[in-house]
């Protein structure tokens, strides 16, 4: 079977909804049926989180990072006091990241674990700045967009679980990668993850997406993080430079003052975020 053919195999099985999750990603997916249940009491949510090691050591790391915890505020050792902190909806967040890096957990090629790690990575990085554009700029909900960011890559996860099977899939085929993923594959791997329709709206519309004037929705702050993040997808077309910021587009609603302020905040988050999703 050729590239082109594996491409379409992969395709036509995602369009019919046959994608297969590992079993490490479904126990994820347990967790976060529980979570989203609305008479899911904070007790049982706090049980559920200790029952899982690697949620709770994220949640207690998260509850310590720049974007939840106040300057003055004692650090917190304990995941009843992380979960008061965090909320509902950032715990949710750290879940989908569980789902999300599950996919890579049963890749055998080095090469193709070197791009998981580089995916994880950009996705830490647009997720931390998502959190803080959307709080500065945009002014959609934080939780929201943090979310969003979690898993606006999750087609090209997905993919990277599969490639295993198909030697050579990804190699130099850029193009053919970045269609599948966006039209087919993230489409389908969103639904089956039941991701709400508003999110998965904004993710497909980042391929090819334009940047509202003033910047104001969900796709708006995805854009702008993917622009900033200082690591790049592995799986996307070659991006040009990064402008200079007398050159962006962002001057038209900001000036430069403002935007490094930003970007200087988000640094900090990005750091403290990142190790918390990673732990």
């Amino acid at each position: 079977m050729n590239r082109l053919e594996s491409f379409g195999y992969i395709a036509a099985q995602a369009a019919r909804g046959d994608i297969t999750f590992p079993t490490s990603v479904n126990a994820a997916l347990r967790l976060q049926l529980a979570l989203d249940n609305p008479d899911c009491h904070i007790e049982d949510a706090i049980k559920l989180v200790l029952g899982e090691p690697q949620l709770a050591a994220r949640t207690v790391a998260l509850a310590n990072s720049a974007a939840f915890k106040r300057s003055d505020a004692a650090p917190i050792t304990n995941v009843r006091a992380a979960v008061m902190r965090v909320g509902y909806r950032s715990l949710q967040t750290l879940v989908a990241s569980l789902v999300v890096r599950q996919f890579g957990a049963r890749i055998a090629d080095p090469g193709l674990r070197a791009k998981a790690a580089q995916l994880w990575e950009h996705t830490a990085h647009v997720a931390a700045l998502s959190h803080v554009i959307a709080r500065r700029i945009t002014f959609v909900n934080p939780d929201t967009a943090m979310f969003a960011a979690i898993v606006h890559e999750v087609g090209g996860f997905y993919l990277l679980s599969r490639a295993d099977e198909f030697p050579g899939l990804l190699d130099d085929d850029v193009e053919h990668w970045a269609e599948l993923c966006e039209e087919v594959v993230s489409r389908e791997v969103m639904k089956k993850l039941m991701i709400p329709a508003a999110v998965s709206t904004a993710i497909e519309g980042l391929r090819g997406g334009w940047l509202s004037m003033p910047p104001s929705t969900l796709l708006d702050t995805l854009l702008l993080a993917n622009q900033f993040a200082p690591v790049a997808s592995p799986l996307a077309q070659e991006a040009p430079a990064m402008p200079r910021h007398s050159d962006s587009v962002l001057d038209f609603v900001m000036d430069d003052a403002t935007l490094d302020s930003i970007l200087l905040e988000s640094s900090d988050e990005v750091r403290t975020m990142s190790a918390a999703l990673m732990a």
